[in-house]
């Protein structure tokens, strides 16, 4: 089993493992950890049971009420479903269905040197204090290797970037190798297109987009960082290009992530704009990063109860950031580039903003979104059943040919479906797993949860 994504572990001060809410592994002193927020136990089997309804019919629910898949990313997508809920979010499961094949393709072939030898130095960076990828060369890591390397083939033109690296550990937290290689397409070509090509011409792009839009947040911030020259290139490139998974603690990552992997980018700016504002957003708060040096920092250590699970996810949905406010925004800041630097060097796709931007795009059809349960148990008596009852058979037919005329024999008997333990028919039936009612996990395959 692979380790919980909501299980962090360090070495504290006593040796032994302890919650670490750090994204990327590494804690400071004046870090407060950050617990998820509890969740009592029968509102979570309640928010299992309808995510499960979604998953089953999840076109419909697209396509009629998009409104309520929304608002249950905003809540929290339950721990036991998130793997498969992101899985459909991005479209993931459909590129899987529609490539059968791809990814093992991909796994077996050797791959481009160069990019091999630095996915391999990075590979230890990647929360390096969660029991999946603390140990070198362990399946965490080699999961990890096995998923950036097929996207280096995958899209040799774009090859391997440092930023893909935790987004790609993120997934593998909560699905297996091959779902979450489709996701990371997903991501990189629908979610945050062009953010990893050489010149990152569109994370620069989105930095003036983040610029534009802080001056309507927060004019004091914007005055401030415009005042120092600090250029949003300095301070927003870890934030966007990994999703903000290595800059939050984890509770916040995963909520920030379910709305992220619903809503799109938006999340994104509204994540930094909230960060910003609480941070920069006051002549109060400005006393303590009067220069250059002091903002940069201020924004690299923000303080941890701007980061709070609850005060996060509440202040970026009360945010009015919209699709069209960033679309706006997206085109002024393109005039302005071509107009002083010329076209752009790198043309990626548009933007896809979200799940149900992406499904619209690209239909899927009811075969592409069907679940297939892959633990199926069969009974090794489940043959010798068939010969007892084939000779049983036998012996009946002869009896009545011996005994005369045939006689109709009386109404038969079916097996009780639900047999109790110690009824020993239940053993001799082929049996499907069900799921729990304690425990709505994954009929598609494990969450490593």
């Amino acid at each position: 089993m692979r380790g919980s994504s909501e299980k962090l572990t360090e070495n504290g001060n006593g040796g032994s493992p302890a919650p670490d809410p750090e994204a990327n592994g590494n804690i400071t002193e004046d870090r407060q950890v950050d617990k998820t927020e509890e969740i009592p136990t029968v509102v979570l089997r309640q928010r299992e049971a309808k995510w499960l309804e979604m998953l089953n019919s999840w076109d419909k629910w697209m396509a009629k009420n998009h409104k309520k898949v929304k608002e249950r990313c905003q809540k929290g997508i339950p721990p036991s479903l998130r793997g498969r809920a992101w899985l459909y979010l991005t479209g993931g499961k459909v590129k899987r269905e529609q490539n059968q094949g791809k990814f093992e393709e991909l796994d077996n072939m050797p791959g481009e040197p160069n990019w091999v030898d630095i996915i391999e130095r990075d590979l230890h960076r990647q929360f390096p204090f969660h029991e999946m990828f603390a140990a070198r060369g362990g399946h965490g890591q080699q999961d990890l290797f096995r998923v950036l390397k097929a996207y280096t083939l995958h899209r040799p033109e774009e090859g391997y970037c440092q930023a893909q690296a935790p987004i790609a550990a993120l997934l593998l937290m909560h699905m297996p190798a091959e779902d979450a290689f489709w996701v990371l397409v997903q991501i990189c070509e629908k979610y945050l297109p062009g953010y990893y090509s050489k010149e990152l011409e569109a994370i620069q792009l989105d930095g003036e987009i983040l610029n534009a839009l802080l001056r309507k947040v927060s004019p004091v911030a914007h005055r401030h960082l415009k005042n120092q020259k600090l250029e949003p290139i300095l301070y927003m490139t870890e934030w966007f290009m990994c999703a903000f998974s290595r800059s939050l603690p984890w509770a916040s990552v995963l909520r920030v992530w379910d709305m992220f992997l619903c809503e799109g980018v938006k999340i994104l700016f509204r994540v930094a704009l909230v960060l910003l504002k609480c941070t920069l957003g006051s002549q109060e708060k400005l006393k303590t990063c009067q220069g250059f040096y002091e903002t940069l920092e201020s924004l690299r250590t923000i303080k941890p109860q701007y980061m709070k699970e609850g005060f996060l996810v509440h202040e970026i949905i009360e945010l009015s950031v919209s699709e069209k406010d960033i679309e706006k925004e997206h085109l002024a800041q393109l005039r302005r580039w071509k107009e002083n630097r010329g076209e752009l060097p790198c043309k990626s796709p548009p933007r896809m903003h979200g799940a149900k931007a992406i499904m619209a795009a690209e239909p899927p059809s009811r075969l592409d979104l069907r679940q297939k349960p892959t633990i199926i148990v069969k009974s090794p008596l489940a043959s010798k059943t068939d010969e007892v009852r084939a000779e049983e058979t036998r012996k009946s037919t002869k009896t009545v040919q011996d005994n005369g005329p045939a006689v109709i024999p009386p109404p038969e008997e079916f097996a009780n479906p639900h047999p109790a333990p110690s009824d020993p028919v239940s053993l001799l039936k082929p049996t499907t797993l069900q799921v729990s009612k304690d425990s709505l996990s994954s009929e598609e395959h494990d969450t490593y949860l």
